[in-house]
Protein backbone atom coordinates (compact mmCIF):
# COMPACT_ATOMS: atom_id res chain seq x y z
CA UNK A 1 0.00 0.00 0.00
CA UNK A 2 0.82 3.52 -0.80
CA UNK A 3 0.94 4.05 3.47
CA UNK A 4 3.51 1.71 4.09
CA UNK A 5 5.85 2.44 0.67
CA UNK A 6 6.00 6.16 2.02
CA UNK A 7 7.18 5.14 5.72
CA UNK A 8 9.84 2.98 4.40
CA UNK A 9 10.65 5.15 1.67
CA UNK A 10 10.41 2.91 -1.32
CA UNK A 11 7.81 4.95 -2.98
CA UNK A 12 8.93 6.52 -5.95
CA UNK A 13 8.72 10.26 -6.25
CA UNK A 14 7.60 11.68 -9.93
CA UNK A 15 7.89 15.93 -10.11
CA UNK A 16 6.35 17.32 -13.27
CA UNK A 17 8.43 20.49 -14.15
CA UNK A 18 12.13 20.30 -13.86
CA UNK A 19 12.43 23.95 -13.73
CA UNK A 20 13.81 26.02 -10.29
CA UNK A 21 10.94 24.65 -8.30
CA UNK A 22 10.98 21.11 -9.50
CA UNK A 23 14.54 20.30 -9.53
CA UNK A 24 15.28 21.68 -5.45
CA UNK A 25 11.83 19.60 -4.66
CA UNK A 26 13.72 16.72 -6.38
CA UNK A 27 16.85 17.20 -4.33
CA UNK A 28 14.87 17.00 -1.22
CA UNK A 29 13.29 13.89 -1.42
CA UNK A 30 16.55 12.74 -2.83
CA UNK A 31 18.54 13.67 0.30
CA UNK A 32 15.67 12.33 2.08
CA UNK A 33 16.33 8.76 0.91
CA UNK A 34 13.69 8.33 -1.96
CA UNK A 35 14.13 7.51 -5.64
CA UNK A 36 12.64 10.34 -8.20
CA UNK A 37 11.73 10.49 -11.62
CA UNK A 38 11.33 13.98 -13.01
CA UNK A 39 9.15 15.08 -15.83
CA UNK A 40 9.20 17.60 -18.76
CA UNK A 41 8.04 18.33 -22.02
CA UNK A 42 11.39 19.95 -22.73
CA UNK A 43 13.25 17.01 -24.38
CA UNK A 44 17.22 19.53 -23.70
CA UNK A 45 16.43 19.98 -20.45
CA UNK A 46 16.01 16.13 -19.83
CA UNK A 47 19.18 15.50 -22.28
CA UNK A 48 21.43 18.14 -20.16
CA UNK A 49 20.43 16.19 -17.28
CA UNK A 50 20.69 13.01 -18.36
CA UNK A 51 24.34 14.57 -19.52
CA UNK A 52 24.91 15.40 -15.76
CA UNK A 53 24.32 19.10 -16.39
CA UNK A 54 22.79 21.62 -14.17
CA UNK A 55 21.08 24.70 -16.04
CA UNK A 56 19.63 25.56 -12.57
CA UNK A 57 22.99 28.36 -11.17
CA UNK A 58 22.56 27.06 -7.48
CA UNK A 59 21.78 23.25 -8.17
CA UNK A 60 25.73 21.90 -8.65
CA UNK A 61 25.91 19.52 -12.18
CA UNK A 62 27.76 17.38 -9.79
CA UNK A 63 24.81 16.24 -7.57
CA UNK A 64 23.26 15.64 -11.00
CA UNK A 65 25.67 13.63 -12.34
CA UNK A 66 25.85 11.60 -9.01
CA UNK A 67 21.99 11.28 -9.04
CA UNK A 68 22.14 10.02 -12.76
CA UNK A 69 24.27 7.53 -12.05
CA UNK A 70 23.16 6.08 -8.76
CA UNK A 71 19.17 6.09 -10.79
CA UNK A 72 18.45 7.79 -7.19
CA UNK A 73 16.66 10.45 -9.92
CA UNK A 74 15.45 9.10 -13.76
CA UNK A 75 14.94 12.19 -16.05
CA UNK A 76 12.18 11.50 -18.69
CA UNK A 77 10.47 13.67 -21.42
CA UNK A 78 7.85 10.14 -21.55
CA UNK A 79 4.83 11.16 -19.83
CA UNK A 80 3.47 7.39 -20.46
CA UNK A 81 6.39 6.63 -17.77
CA UNK A 82 4.02 8.65 -15.23
CA UNK A 83 2.61 5.00 -14.55
CA UNK A 84 5.80 4.68 -12.57
CA UNK A 85 5.81 7.06 -10.29
CA UNK A 86 4.01 6.25 -6.76
CA UNK A 87 3.66 10.04 -5.85
CA UNK A 88 3.34 12.94 -8.83
CA UNK A 89 4.05 16.00 -7.33
CA UNK A 90 2.81 18.92 -10.22
CA UNK A 91 5.32 21.87 -10.61
CA UNK A 92 4.85 23.87 -13.77
CA UNK A 93 4.32 27.46 -14.48
CA UNK A 94 1.01 29.48 -14.63
CA UNK A 95 1.62 32.63 -16.21
CA UNK A 96 -1.22 35.56 -16.69
CA UNK A 97 -2.67 35.44 -20.58
CA UNK A 98 -2.50 38.76 -22.34
CA UNK A 99 -5.82 40.10 -20.41
CA UNK A 100 -3.86 39.08 -17.12
CA UNK A 101 -6.61 35.95 -16.66
CA UNK A 102 -5.11 33.07 -15.40
CA UNK A 103 -3.43 30.98 -17.50
CA UNK A 104 -3.84 26.84 -16.84
CA UNK A 105 -3.09 25.28 -19.53
CA UNK A 106 0.00 23.91 -18.32
CA UNK A 107 -2.09 22.50 -15.10
CA UNK A 108 -4.37 21.19 -17.33
CA UNK A 109 -2.35 19.48 -19.69
CA UNK A 110 -0.47 17.92 -17.17
CA UNK A 111 -3.58 16.63 -15.50
CA UNK A 112 -4.26 15.09 -18.53
CA UNK A 113 -1.35 13.34 -19.09
CA UNK A 114 -1.64 12.36 -15.57
CA UNK A 115 -5.04 10.73 -16.05
CA UNK A 116 -3.85 9.09 -19.00
CA UNK A 117 -1.37 7.26 -16.88
CA UNK A 118 -3.43 6.98 -13.52
CA UNK A 119 -3.65 3.86 -11.54
CA UNK A 120 -4.86 3.20 -8.66
CA UNK A 121 -3.13 4.21 -5.73
CA UNK A 122 -1.09 7.19 -7.00
CA UNK A 123 -0.89 10.52 -5.10
CA UNK A 124 -1.13 13.55 -6.90
CA UNK A 125 -0.01 16.56 -5.48
CA UNK A 126 -0.26 20.04 -7.15
CA UNK A 127 2.57 22.79 -6.30
CA UNK A 128 1.66 25.27 -8.74
CA UNK A 129 0.27 28.35 -7.46
CA UNK A 130 -3.23 29.13 -8.74
CA UNK A 131 -6.28 30.42 -7.49
CA UNK A 132 -8.51 28.73 -4.26
CA UNK A 133 -10.62 25.61 -5.90
CA UNK A 134 -8.21 25.28 -9.00
CA UNK A 135 -7.16 21.66 -7.29
CA UNK A 136 -10.79 20.71 -6.90
CA UNK A 137 -12.76 22.47 -9.73
CA UNK A 138 -10.17 22.05 -12.45
CA UNK A 139 -7.44 19.06 -11.78
CA UNK A 140 -9.63 16.78 -10.30
CA UNK A 141 -12.65 16.28 -12.99
CA UNK A 142 -9.57 16.17 -15.62
CA UNK A 143 -7.99 12.99 -13.16
CA UNK A 144 -11.29 11.17 -12.57
CA UNK A 145 -12.34 11.20 -15.83
CA UNK A 146 -9.83 8.08 -16.03
CA UNK A 147 -12.83 6.38 -14.14
CA UNK A 148 -10.91 6.35 -11.18
CA UNK A 149 -12.38 8.42 -7.79
CA UNK A 150 -9.92 10.31 -5.51
CA UNK A 151 -10.16 8.91 -2.07
CA UNK A 152 -10.62 5.66 -3.13
CA UNK A 153 -8.54 4.97 -5.89
CA UNK A 154 -5.64 7.46 -6.33
CA UNK A 155 -5.31 10.54 -3.86
CA UNK A 156 -4.96 14.35 -4.43
CA UNK A 157 -4.09 17.09 -2.51
CA UNK A 158 -2.27 20.71 -3.07
CA UNK A 159 1.11 22.46 -1.18
CA UNK A 160 2.02 25.48 -2.97
CA UNK A 161 5.52 25.85 -3.43
CA UNK A 162 7.84 28.37 -1.61
CA UNK A 163 11.22 27.87 -3.24
CA UNK A 164 13.56 31.35 -2.73
CA UNK A 165 16.50 30.37 -5.83
CA UNK A 166 19.88 31.59 -4.93
CA UNK A 167 18.72 31.69 -0.75
CA UNK A 168 21.34 29.35 0.81
CA UNK A 169 19.34 29.43 4.35
CA UNK A 170 16.34 28.25 2.84
CA UNK A 171 16.59 25.21 0.42
CA UNK A 172 14.06 23.72 -0.14
CA UNK A 173 13.93 21.03 2.39
CA UNK A 174 14.58 23.99 5.25
CA UNK A 175 11.13 25.87 4.13
CA UNK A 176 7.89 24.61 6.08
CA UNK A 177 4.81 23.27 3.60
CA UNK A 178 1.59 23.78 3.88
CA UNK A 179 -0.84 21.05 2.94
CA UNK A 180 -4.17 20.44 2.41
CA UNK A 181 -6.04 17.25 0.79
CA UNK A 182 -8.92 17.09 -1.49
CA UNK A 183 -10.36 14.30 1.51
CA UNK A 184 -8.92 13.33 4.77
CA UNK A 185 -6.84 10.47 3.42
CA UNK A 186 -5.48 12.44 0.38
CA UNK A 187 -4.10 15.33 3.23
CA UNK A 188 -2.91 12.49 5.37
CA UNK A 189 -0.99 10.73 2.72
CA UNK A 190 0.76 14.30 1.37
CA UNK A 191 1.30 15.09 4.92
CA UNK A 192 2.99 11.97 5.30
CA UNK A 193 5.32 12.12 1.91
CA UNK A 194 6.45 15.99 3.16
CA UNK A 195 7.54 15.04 6.18
CA UNK A 196 10.65 12.84 5.08
CA UNK A 197 11.41 15.63 2.67
CA UNK A 198 11.10 18.91 4.45
CA UNK A 199 11.92 20.83 8.36
CA UNK A 200 7.91 21.02 9.00
CA UNK A 201 4.89 20.24 7.61
CA UNK A 202 1.90 22.69 8.34
CA UNK A 203 -1.82 20.54 8.03
CA UNK A 204 -4.31 22.67 7.13
CA UNK A 205 -8.08 21.81 6.21
CA UNK A 206 -8.63 21.74 2.70
CA UNK A 207 -6.60 22.45 -0.65
CA UNK A 208 -8.42 25.56 -0.93
CA UNK A 209 -6.83 27.03 2.71
CA UNK A 210 -3.78 25.54 0.97
CA UNK A 211 -3.72 27.64 -2.13
CA UNK A 212 -5.00 31.24 -0.58
CA UNK A 213 -2.29 31.04 1.77
CA UNK A 214 0.16 31.02 -1.36
CA UNK A 215 -1.98 33.60 -3.06
CA UNK A 216 -1.94 35.39 0.59
CA UNK A 217 2.16 35.39 0.69
CA UNK A 218 2.84 36.74 -2.36
CA UNK A 219 0.02 39.39 -2.47
CA UNK A 220 1.40 40.86 0.66
CA UNK A 221 4.58 41.20 -0.76
CA UNK A 222 3.44 42.37 -3.79
CA UNK A 223 1.01 45.78 -1.89
CA UNK A 224 4.42 46.17 0.37
CA UNK A 225 6.57 46.66 -2.17
CA UNK A 226 4.09 49.07 -4.18
CA UNK A 227 3.95 51.48 -1.16
CA UNK A 228 7.76 51.62 -0.53
CA UNK A 229 8.00 52.12 -4.64
CA UNK A 230 5.20 54.66 -4.66
CA UNK A 231 7.33 56.51 -1.41
CA UNK A 232 10.28 56.40 -3.45
CA UNK A 233 8.98 58.32 -5.59
CA UNK A 234 7.35 60.90 -3.08
CA UNK A 235 10.74 61.40 -1.17
CA UNK A 236 12.86 61.50 -4.37
CA UNK A 237 10.52 64.35 -5.38
CA UNK A 238 10.95 66.22 -1.57
CA UNK A 239 14.70 65.36 -1.67
CA UNK A 240 15.08 62.86 0.64
CA UNK A 241 16.44 58.81 0.14
CA UNK A 242 14.41 56.24 0.68
CA UNK A 243 16.44 53.67 1.36
CA UNK A 244 17.83 55.71 4.52
CA UNK A 245 14.64 56.04 5.44
CA UNK A 246 13.80 52.74 5.60
CA UNK A 247 17.37 51.72 7.47
CA UNK A 248 16.16 53.85 10.20
CA UNK A 249 12.42 52.40 10.15
CA UNK A 250 13.89 49.33 10.65
CA UNK A 251 15.88 49.90 13.56
CA UNK A 252 12.26 49.91 15.36
CA UNK A 253 12.25 45.87 16.96
CA UNK A 254 8.36 45.81 16.42
CA UNK A 255 5.81 46.51 14.05
CA UNK A 256 7.49 47.19 11.14
CA UNK A 257 9.30 44.86 8.19
CA UNK A 258 11.29 46.26 5.98
CA UNK A 259 10.29 46.11 1.81
CA UNK A 260 12.67 47.92 -0.56
CA UNK A 261 12.05 49.70 -3.72
CA UNK A 262 13.37 48.74 -6.97
CA UNK A 263 13.05 49.13 -10.80
CA UNK A 264 10.19 46.96 -11.16
CA UNK A 265 8.60 43.31 -10.46
CA UNK A 266 10.49 39.60 -10.91
CA UNK A 267 10.20 36.07 -10.18
CA UNK A 268 7.83 33.51 -11.17
CA UNK A 269 5.41 34.47 -8.32
CA UNK A 270 4.68 38.35 -7.09
CA UNK A 271 4.28 40.33 -10.27
CA UNK A 272 1.90 37.33 -11.21
CA UNK A 273 0.33 35.32 -8.14
CA UNK A 274 -2.60 38.06 -6.67
CA UNK A 275 -3.79 38.54 -10.26
CA UNK A 276 -5.24 35.45 -10.25
CA UNK A 277 -7.32 36.20 -6.37
CA UNK A 278 -8.55 39.31 -8.48
CA UNK A 279 -9.66 37.46 -11.59
CA UNK A 280 -11.39 35.01 -8.25
CA UNK A 281 -12.42 38.60 -6.87
CA UNK A 282 -13.88 39.59 -10.51
CA UNK A 283 -15.95 36.45 -10.73
CA UNK A 284 -17.25 36.83 -6.99
CA UNK A 285 -18.70 40.73 -7.97
CA UNK A 286 -15.81 42.15 -6.39
CA UNK A 287 -13.39 44.13 -6.69
CA UNK A 288 -9.57 43.68 -4.82
CA UNK A 289 -8.84 47.43 -4.93
CA UNK A 290 -5.24 47.00 -3.02
CA UNK A 291 -4.19 44.08 -5.51
CA UNK A 292 -5.09 46.60 -8.60
CA UNK A 293 -3.61 49.49 -7.09
CA UNK A 294 -0.35 47.97 -6.32
CA UNK A 295 -0.20 46.40 -9.79
CA UNK A 296 -0.47 49.53 -11.27
CA UNK A 297 2.03 51.41 -8.95
CA UNK A 298 4.43 48.12 -9.62
CA UNK A 299 4.15 48.20 -13.30
CA UNK A 300 4.60 51.84 -13.52
CA UNK A 301 8.29 51.62 -11.98
CA UNK A 302 10.32 50.85 -15.17
CA UNK A 303 9.19 53.81 -16.78
CA UNK A 304 9.99 56.01 -13.51
CA UNK A 305 13.36 54.67 -14.21
CA UNK A 306 13.60 55.64 -17.77
CA UNK A 307 12.59 59.24 -16.77
CA UNK A 308 15.29 59.19 -14.06
CA UNK A 309 17.63 58.15 -16.68
CA UNK A 310 16.58 60.19 -19.45
CA UNK A 311 16.93 63.43 -16.49
CA UNK A 312 20.15 62.31 -15.97
CA UNK A 313 21.51 62.42 -19.63
CA UNK A 314 19.85 65.48 -19.60
CA UNK A 315 21.45 66.83 -17.13
CA UNK A 316 25.06 65.96 -19.04
CA UNK A 317 24.07 66.84 -22.20
CA UNK A 318 22.77 64.25 -23.89
CA UNK A 319 19.32 63.37 -25.17
CA UNK A 320 18.79 59.46 -24.71
CA UNK A 321 18.54 58.76 -28.31
CA UNK A 322 22.10 57.39 -29.71
CA UNK A 323 23.29 57.75 -25.84
CA UNK A 324 25.05 54.09 -25.04
CA UNK A 325 23.64 52.41 -22.12
CA UNK A 326 24.70 49.54 -20.54
CA UNK A 327 22.02 47.73 -17.81
CA UNK A 328 23.77 46.00 -15.28
CA UNK A 329 21.49 42.87 -14.35
CA UNK A 330 19.04 40.73 -16.41
CA UNK A 331 18.23 38.31 -13.82
CA UNK A 332 15.32 39.31 -11.65
CA UNK A 333 17.24 38.98 -7.95
CA UNK A 334 20.98 39.39 -6.85
CA UNK A 335 22.96 36.58 -7.28
CA UNK A 336 20.62 33.98 -9.13
CA UNK A 337 20.28 33.17 -12.72
CA UNK A 338 16.67 33.80 -12.78
CA UNK A 339 15.29 36.00 -15.50
CA UNK A 340 11.68 35.53 -15.48
CA UNK A 341 9.10 38.44 -15.46
CA UNK A 342 12.78 39.96 -14.57
CA UNK A 343 12.14 44.24 -14.96
CA UNK A 344 15.31 44.47 -16.98
CA UNK A 345 13.42 43.03 -20.35
CA UNK A 346 10.82 46.21 -19.93
CA UNK A 347 13.56 48.37 -19.03
CA UNK A 348 15.50 47.38 -22.65
CA UNK A 349 12.13 47.70 -23.82
CA UNK A 350 11.76 51.09 -23.00
CA UNK A 351 15.30 51.89 -23.68
CA UNK A 352 15.44 50.80 -27.43
CA UNK A 353 11.90 52.74 -28.02
CA UNK A 354 13.95 55.65 -27.39
CA UNK A 355 16.54 54.74 -29.44
CA UNK A 356 19.07 53.89 -26.91
CA UNK A 357 22.30 51.89 -28.03
CA UNK A 358 22.15 49.16 -25.17
CA UNK A 359 24.54 46.71 -23.93
CA UNK A 360 24.58 44.24 -20.55
CA UNK A 361 26.18 42.41 -18.28
CA UNK A 362 25.49 39.81 -15.80
CA UNK A 363 27.59 37.29 -14.34
CA UNK A 364 24.71 34.64 -14.09
CA UNK A 365 23.18 35.41 -17.73
CA UNK A 366 25.50 35.28 -20.34
CA UNK A 367 23.49 35.33 -23.63
CA UNK A 368 20.10 37.73 -23.19
CA UNK A 369 16.80 34.32 -23.22
CA UNK A 370 14.56 35.20 -25.48
CA UNK A 371 11.45 36.01 -23.13
CA UNK A 372 7.70 35.06 -23.87
CA UNK A 373 6.11 38.66 -23.81
CA UNK A 374 9.14 41.08 -24.73
CA UNK A 375 11.06 41.52 -28.03
CA UNK A 376 13.98 39.47 -28.55
CA UNK A 377 17.12 41.19 -28.88
CA UNK A 378 20.60 38.93 -29.78
CA UNK A 379 23.14 40.55 -27.32
CA UNK A 380 25.93 38.66 -24.81
CA UNK A 381 27.09 39.50 -21.83
CA UNK A 382 29.66 42.38 -21.98
CA UNK A 383 32.98 42.45 -19.76
CA UNK A 384 33.09 45.17 -17.38
CA UNK A 385 36.64 46.67 -18.52
CA UNK A 386 37.06 49.84 -17.04
CA UNK A 387 37.65 50.85 -21.10
CA UNK A 388 34.21 49.25 -21.70
CA UNK A 389 32.51 51.48 -19.03
CA UNK A 390 34.28 54.53 -19.86
CA UNK A 391 32.52 54.30 -23.55
CA UNK A 392 29.39 54.07 -22.56
CA UNK A 393 27.25 57.47 -21.35
CA UNK A 394 25.65 55.29 -18.81
CA UNK A 395 25.44 52.28 -16.84
CA UNK A 396 22.14 51.23 -15.03
CA UNK A 397 22.38 48.98 -12.35
CA UNK A 398 18.73 46.98 -12.82
CA UNK A 399 20.51 43.79 -10.44
CA UNK A 400 22.57 44.61 -7.66
CA UNK A 401 24.58 41.08 -8.26
CA UNK A 402 27.20 40.81 -5.44
CA UNK A 403 29.63 40.16 -8.34
CA UNK A 404 29.66 43.47 -8.94
CA UNK A 405 32.66 46.08 -8.06
CA UNK A 406 30.65 49.11 -7.45
CA UNK A 407 33.97 51.07 -6.49
CA UNK A 408 35.43 50.00 -9.84
CA UNK A 409 32.10 50.48 -11.80
CA UNK A 410 31.55 54.11 -10.54
CA UNK A 411 35.01 54.95 -11.08
CA UNK A 412 34.97 54.36 -14.71
CA UNK A 413 31.60 55.07 -15.62
CA UNK A 414 30.45 58.54 -16.43
CA UNK A 415 27.26 58.23 -15.30
CA UNK A 416 25.29 55.52 -12.99
CA UNK A 417 21.65 55.61 -12.58
CA UNK A 418 21.29 52.50 -9.23
CA UNK A 419 17.96 51.52 -8.81
CA UNK A 420 18.96 49.16 -5.72
CA UNK A 421 21.35 50.92 -3.67
CA UNK A 422 23.80 48.81 -5.06
CA UNK A 423 26.52 51.59 -4.38
CA UNK A 424 26.05 52.80 -1.26
CA UNK A 425 28.93 51.65 -0.37
CA UNK A 426 31.24 53.51 -3.21
CA UNK A 427 32.92 56.78 -1.53
CA UNK A 428 35.10 58.38 -4.57
CA UNK A 429 32.70 59.55 -7.71
CA UNK A 430 29.15 59.73 -6.03
CA UNK A 431 28.31 62.86 -7.96
CA UNK A 432 28.55 60.66 -11.00
CA UNK A 433 25.63 58.30 -9.06
CA UNK A 434 21.68 58.69 -9.63
CA UNK A 435 19.14 57.11 -7.78
CA UNK A 436 16.28 56.23 -9.43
Amino acid sequence: MLKEAIQNKTAKVGVVGLGYVGIPLIQAFVKAGFNTMGFDIDQRKVDHLMAGESYIGHIPSSWIAECIGSKRFVPTADMKRLAEADAILICVPTPLSESRDPDLSYIENTARHIAAALRPGQLIVLESTTYPGTTRDVVLPILEASGLKAGKDFFLAYSPEREDPGNPNFTASAIPKVVGGIEPQSSELAQMLYAHAVVRVVPVSSCEVAEACKILENTYRSVNIAMVNELKVLFDRIGLDVWEVIEAAKTKPFGFQAFYPGPGLGGHCIPIDPFYLSWVARKHGLITRFIELAGEINTSMPLYVINRVTEALNDAGKPIRGSKICILGIAYKKDVDDPRESPSFELIELLMDRGAVLSYNDPHVPKLPKMRHHRTLELNSRPLEPDFLASQDCVLISTDHTAYDYELIVKHSRLVVDTRNATKGVKVGREKIRKA
